[in-house]
C-alpha cells in the first residue's frame, strides 16, 4: 500500500485508502465507474469511405490505459484492412498501417492529452484511405519538431507508462513512426494541430506518382530530420531510395527537394558544394 501511495496511484484518507486519479486511469477495470474520467477512455470509429457521412461500427473503450491497451491496440489492428504481397515467391498478408506506428501513436496520444479539455477524449477514426489518431489539447512544441524535441504534458503518467513498457519517455516514438512508414513505403505521416486537438494521420499506400507536391516536401523533410537525428545526411540517392525509385528518377527528387528548400524546411548541408551528386541536406532547424 505504502508503494502504491508512493507512486501517487491511491491516498490515504484517515483509516481508508482511496484511488487517484492517476490510479484508475491506468489500472481500472471500468472508467466509467468514475465520473471525471468517464470521457477520458478512448474511442474508435470506423467510417464506410474517405468521409465522416456513414459510421460503420462505433466502438468506447471501459478499462484503464495500462490495463487495456495492448487489449486496444489489438483490437485496432484487427480493423485495418490486410493486402495480399508476394515475397520470394510467397504470399502473405501485410497490414496496411504498420502495427509500430499504431503503437507510437496511440501512445502518444493518451500520454500527450491535455486532461483540462472536458468532454472530450482520445479518438481513432479509421477511414479507407487513411487513419487518424487524435487527442486533446495543442502541444508543447511544434509539429515540426515532433521527431528531434520532446517534451511530456502529463509527466507522471509518462513515467508509469514508460515503466510497464507501454511508451518509451525519451522521445522516440516519431522517429518510430516515421521509419515504419518509410519502411511500408507509405506516403509521409501528417501532423496536424487544430484549435482543441493534436491528430496523426498515417495514410495507405501511394506511389511516388500519386502523391501531391504538400505530400512529396512532406516525406522529404522527414527523411531530412530521420537522417540527421541518426548522425546520418539526407542525399539525393537517399532520398530516392526512401521513395524506391531507380536513379533514372533522380531529377525528380532533385525536384522535390527544390521545393522542400523552397518551403523553407531543409537546407543544404555545405552551400559551397555545387555538385547535386554529392550535395547533401540537414533540416532547418539544425
Amino acid at each position: 500500500m505504502e508503494r502504491l501511495a508512493s507512486e501517487q496511484l491511491i491516498d490515504q484518507a484517515g483509516s481508508f485508502w482511496t484511488i487517484t486519479n492517476l490510479g484508475a486511469l491506468l489500472f481500472a477495470k471500468r472508467l466509467d465507474q468514475f465520473d471525471r474520467l468517464t470521457r477520458k477512455v478512448p474511442r474508435v470509429v470506423v467510417y464506410e469511405g474517405r468521409n465522416k457521412l456513414r459510421t460503420k461500427s462505433d466502438h468506447q473503450g471501459k478499462a484503464g490505459y495500462a490495463v487495456g491497451f495492448e487489449r486496444l491496440l489489438e483490437y485496432i489492428n484487427s480493423l485495418v484492412p490486410s493486402n495480399e504481397v508476394i515475397d520470394q515467391a510467397l504470399r502473405r498478408e501485410v497490414k496496411m498501417f504498420p502495427e509500430i506506428a499504431l503503437r507510437e501513436l496511440l501512445a502518444n496520444a493518451l500520454i500527450h492529452q491535455d486532461f483540462g479539455e472536458t468532454g472530450a477524449s482520445v479518438m481513432v477514426e479509421l477511414y479507407d484511405d487513411r487513419i487518424e489518431i487524435s487527442n486533446p489539447g495543442k502541444p508543447f512544441i511544434p509539429a515540426d519538431r515532433f521527431i528531434d524535441e520532446y517534451r511530456s504534458r502529463n509527466e507522471r503518467l509518462a513515467d508509469i507508462m514508460r515503466r510497464l513498457g507501454i511508451c518509451e519517455e525519451k522521445g522516440s516514438g516519431v522517429d518510430k513512426v516515421i521509419q515504419a512508414a518509410e519502411f511500408s513505403q507509405l506516403p509521409a505521416p501528417d501532423f496536424r494541430i487544430g484549435e482543441h486537438r493534436t491528430t496523426a494521420v498515417l495514410f495507405a499506400h501511394r506511389g511516388f506518382e500519386e502523391m501531391d507536391r504538400p505530400d512529396r516536401i512532406r516525406a522529404c523533410y522527414q527523411h531530412c530530420c530521420l537522417r540527421y537525428v541518426m548522425n546520418e545526411r539526407m542525399t539525393n540517392q537517399s532520398l530516392r531510395e526512401r521513395f524506391h525509385l531507380p536513379e533514372r528518377k533522380s531529377p525528380h527528387i532533385s525536384q522535390v527537394i527544390a521545393a522542400t528548400i523552397e518551403a523553407g524546411k531543409i537546407k543544404p548541408t555545405d552551400s559551397a558544394q555545387t555538385s547535386m551528386r554529392y550535395r547533401s541536406y540537414t533540416p532547418f532547424w539544425a
